[in-house]
């Protein structure tokens, strides 16, 4: 392993534009790749009291996963789940994110301060003009997500509305864990004073999600890279 010096510079540039990822996704997307070791590099991160930032709530503490389908093809399952959040004036806005189970893609984050049925389902009409239907679609159990409206919908389309448990939300994991981190990097890190610039924001964080962020479970390709190599050759996890 070759000695670049000590890592502060590169830990300070990648955290500038990804600035909730923590030591692993830094190790593996900006250290390892310049020859940095795990060790001394996580004495760098010690050093910078990274280690210390303030985490969120941990909304999984006691809960039992609930092990998911893994589908072996894109567009087999959606999920979908609904987030609220507020403005620095204190009005509230929410968002409706669809993400694909087989790459963990996020397909969609809808942001407005109402996204009532109708506008759950021009979202999805807009996602299967570009995408397909999906087979299956993944929902909890809000008012959106239980109307006669949508349920059309899905007949249109041949989609199987898989409805979770109340009060279950590890049966909707794959978009919970999504949430969570969306939430994380983006709503709780930033005070926003305007809707444009939560959708300017989110827009940018969701292309870096996609396109560069390693995920464990797809052998730490990203979503777009694992769908790449999965249209190519035979890959399963």
């Amino acid at each position: 392993m070759r000695d670049n010096g000590p890592p502060f510079t590169a830990i300070e540039a990648h955290l500038k534009g990804n600035p909730g990822h923590g030591f692993g996704l830094l190790f593996d997307q900006a250290l390892r790749p310049q020859g940095f070791g795990k060790t001394r590099s996580w004495r760098v991160y010690v050093g910078l009291r990274l280690n210390l930032l303030r985490r969120g709530k941990r909304r999984w503490s006691e809960r039992t996963r609930e092990p998911l389908e893994i589908p072996m093809q894109a567009n087999h399952t959606w999920s979908a789940d609904s987030m609220s959040d507020a403005l620095w004036s204190g009005r509230r806005f929410r968002t409706f994110n669809v993400d694909d189970d087989f790459n963990y893609q996020s397909l969609r984050i809808e942001i407005d301060t109402s996204l009532p049925s109708q506008r759950v389902i021009r979202v999805l009409d807009e996602l299967v003009e570009l995408r397909g239907a999906p087979r299956r679609l993944r929902l909890d159990n809000g008012p959106e997500f239980i109307s006669a409206a949508l349920k059309q919908w899905a007949l249109r389309h041949g989609v199987e509305l898989l409805h979770i448990q109340p009060g279950k939300p590890t049966q909707n994991a794959y978009i919970e864990g999504f949430n969570r981190t969306f939430r994380t990097e983006v709503l709780d890190r930033y005070v926003f004073t305007t809707l444009a610039e939560v959708r300017r924001m989110t827009e940018d964080w969701q292309h870096r999600y996609n396109h560069d962020r390693p995920h464990r479970p797809l052998g730490g390709l990203s979503p777009v890279r694992y769908a790449m190599a999965s249209s190519t050759t035979s890959i399963s996890r």
